[in-house]
């Protein structure tokens, strides 16, 4: 479980840098010459939303349990 949280969130932040890069590349002349950095970004949030739905799903099958702040006595 704490493997594919993991890969979700690098799989997140590589979607984020390679978006920058191709916006970094591509755009110099005020227009993206491709739809890679779109694309990239749509992949980004996809894996946003996968991630929020294994974690809904995880909780209402048990597999997770929240466990709220503990309170210092």
């Amino acid at each position: 479980m704490k493997i594919l949280l993991a890969l979700a969130f690098v799989g997140i932040l590589g979607a984020l840098a390679s978006a920058g890069v191709f916006m970094l590349r591509e755009g110099r002349d005020g227009r993206p010459k491709s739809g890679r950095m779109m694309r990239a970004l749509a992949v980004r949030v996809a894996i946003s939303v996968a991630l929020f739905a294994f974690v809904m799903l995880a909780w209402y099958m048990g597999w997770i349990q929240p466990k709220g702040i503990p309170l210092g006595s």
